[in-house]
């Protein structure tokens, strides 16, 4: 017999990580679906607005507790101030990162970018002072978790995520079909060009990666009050940027509507090893990763080579917000 409610439960906690992931792909949408910024370091911008979100709404270790966690502060905020918090130091941290970087060529953006994002982790991973180190924080607040039953918690959590990314949605719609959006596509196209026409491209493309890295932060906090808990070793390259990257591909550079849809096929992709794997004999279950790796690889050279623009690709109208 089915367990419908063990299934909605599961069909729940996939809508709110491919929720969290389409939210990421968002930000990198902006960096370059519509700018061109070849951006490699989303995990570092991951790592910063979880562990920014946590360290704002957990409340100070006490008892033996206290005796073995140590982090540089710890305010007991409510869960807006934490993701308003990891937006804005995502946005201060872009802003630092762009200074020197965002005048070099692509590959050169793009190695600069995940070796930054790796120094981020480290960092973390390191110097305990600052969230623990290598053991994470934990006991991270959920927000309304005390009007509802624990068993039913995922229900409003995936109402908040769905509207947190459906606001992110509607304002990068709003920013990419005004002149502001106009002109990073034009940079994207033809940067001397635009340049030629007077527009500052550096300044315009401070302000792409600002934008996208500040979306990038709400992701993050997502992620963390959603797991409860975070350590260095959640934010590698792999499941911080590499997954992303491939959710925007498939779903359509350029394109915010399919950006969300990326998110949502390819985290499906994702865990359906998980399915796969129960009805395979026991000695190969274990190799479930294996498999997932495979079909991830399978799609995306499957969306190359016959939808080289994504399962929706870039709108030609760009100045219309509706249709």
């Amino acid at each position: 017999m089915i367990d419908l409610q063990g299934l909605l439960s599961y069909f729940t906690h996939f809508a709110i990580m491919a929720g969290i992931y389409s939210i990421f792909c968002l930000g990198l949408n902006i960096h370059w679906g519509y700018t061109g910024l070849f951006n490699i370091g989303i995990a570092g911008f991951f790592c910063i607005g979880a562990y920014t979100s946590a360290l704002i709404t957990i409340p100070p270790p006490t008892g033996v507790y206290a005796n073995y966690v140590t982090q540089v502060f710890a305010l007991n905020l409510p869960f807006p101030f934490g993701v308003l918090g990891a937006a804005l130091v995502c946005g201060i941290i872009a802003f630092l990162i762009g200074i020197p970087t965002l005048r070099l060529r692509e590959d050169y953006l793009a190695i600069a970018t995940i070796g930054i994002a790796e120094t981020i982790r480290l960092i973390f991973h390191n110097e305990s002072w600052i969230a623990n180190g290598v053991r994470g924080i934990s006991g991270i607040p959920q927000p309304l978790s005390s009007l509802v039953d624990p068993r039913n918690y995922n229900f409003i959590y995936l109402g908040i995520v769905i509207l947190i990314m459906i606001t992110v949605y509607i304002l990068i719609e709003r920013g990419i079909r005004s002149p502001w959006g106009r002109v990073l596509r034009a940079i994207r196209e033809d940067e001397e060009s635009a340049s030629m026409l007077g527009k500052n491209i550096f300044a315009f493309k401070m302000q792409s990666l600002i934008f996208g890295a500040i979306v990038m932060g709400i992701g993050g906090a997502l992620f963390a009050h959603y797991n409860k808990s975070i350590a260095p070793d959640t934010f590698t390259p792999l499941y911080g940027t590499f997954i992303i990257w491939v959710m925007l591909i498939v779903g359509g550079s350029g394109n915010s509507k399919g950006a969300i849809l990326g998110g949502f096929v390819i985290y499906g992709l994702w865990v359906l090893p998980e399915f796969i794997t129960r009805y395979l004999p026991v000695a190969l279950q274990s190799r479930a990763p294996y498999i997932r790796f495979l079909i991830i690889g399978i799609v995306l050279e499957l969306i190359l080579r016959y939808r080289p623009r994504g399962l929706m690709g870039e709108e030609k109208h760009v100045s219309r917000l509706l249709k």
